[in-house]
């Protein structure tokens, strides 16, 4: 009788184990077909960081000042606001003025200046500019020339063709004669700093890395040790430089001379793309493929200002409303849940490995 107890149970709880497998197979399916049925590959969230750093500093006030103190201030405050709120009406009477004389004019002339500001974080094969295409898109769709765009880009390069890609997006901002800042505080290398030579004004922290003009090409070669235990690699093209370098054919003196050429060709159109866009630049001394930090970098006119882009966002807060702009694609259940399951693992295995060092130190 127990057995039969213990085995009903033991089936109860396979029944459940298979349900639930089912029901969460269910829930993801329809997850799909739900969003392949809405088409939208995300969303684009903006934020007033004007409003974020005064939640701050508000913050601080009321932590740290006592309450006549900051009484007065925000006494001081109103009356600024009251007055810029007058002034504001003021140059509002007197553009109404001006239509009623000259015409229509644009809004943009009695409205306050606005900076977007995007972000970049690239990789090899610069993916953040899945991103940075429909970030720009959304901002051209407002932006005026009296406008700002400020892109903090982080990105130590990658392929030519991916960061070809990357800075053309950067051109549609500089088309529309929008003005175009660029902060590094980390990195901007090779195809990062094709990027960057574009700003109207680049910007860099003291100790980034700048520069790596420069291009490179490298892939292991098996050809010796598949001859070595009689392995054939076949390969069969059209075309007589279709194939030059490969994984696991023999590399011929005329293929290693096709792809340094081709090497030293997308150079030189590295160093004009660089020259063209900072003409102020002697290209011979820096696209040697070496990198230097912020302040030798400014030294050789690489960049033009050192500075942190939170000082620059700061400083634009005081004259100008400030949107972050960020571009976030819509993620599928599976693909929240993976993030859930690769948090946890990367939790678990931080704990594993950090726990001996905690024990040494003890």
């Amino acid at each position: 009788m127990d057995f039969l107890i213990e085995y009903g149970m033991f089936l109860a709880k396979s029944a459940t184990i298979v349900l639930a497998v089912i029901f969460i197979i269910g829930i993801l399916t329809a997850s799909g077909q739900r969003q392949r049925k809405t088409g939208k590959k995300g969303s684009i969230k903006v934020t007033r960081l004007n409003d974020h750093f005064d939640e701050m500093r508000e913050t601080m006030r009321l932590s740290v000042l006592d309450k006549e103190h900051l009484k007065l201030v925000h006494k001081d405050e109103k009356k600024q606001e009251k007055a810029e709120q007058k002034e504001k009406k003021e140059q509002l009477k007197k553009e109404k003025l001006k239509k009623e004389k000259q015409g229509e004019i644009e809004d943009s002339a009695v409205r306050k200046k606005r900076v977007y500001v995007i972000n970049f974080k690239g990789n090899i094969a610069a993916e953040a500019v899945a991103s940075l295409r429909e970030e720009i898109t959304a901002i051209l769709s407002l932006a005026a020339p009296q406008d700002e765009v400020l892109l903090r880009l982080e990105s130590p390069g990658g392929m030519v063709h991916a960061y070809g890609l990357a800075s053309s997006q950067l051109l549609r901002i500089k088309t529309e004669k929008i003005p175009l800042t660029i902060c590094v505080d980390k990195v901007a290398a090779s195809g990062g700093y094709m990027m960057a030579c574009l700003a109207d004004r680049l910007v860099s922290a003291p100790f980034a890395i700048i520069g790596s003009i420069g291009v490179l090409v490298q892939l292991p070669n098996f050809h010796r040790v598949l001859k070595k235990f009689d392995v054939d690699y076949e390969m069969i093209s059209a075309g007589e430089y279709k194939r030059t370098l490969t994984t696991f054919g023999e590399i011929t003196q005329k293929g290693r001379d096709k792809v340094q050429e081709d090497v030293e060709t997308i150079h030189s159109i590295f160093k004009t793309w660089v020259k063209d866009h900072r003409p102020s630049i002697e290209i011979e001394k820096i696209a040697t493929g070496e990198t230097w930090v912020g302040v030798q970098a400014k030294e050789r006119y690489m960049v033009d200002e050192l500075k942190t882009s939170d000082e620059c966002i700061i400083a634009a807060c005081e004259t100008a409303d400030v949107f972050e702009v960020e571009y976030e694609f819509r993620k599928s259940l599976q693909d929240r849940l993976g993030n859930v399951f690769e948090g946890t693992a990367d939790r678990l295995f931080s704990k594993w490995f950090e726990k001996p060092t905690d024990d040494i130190y003890q």
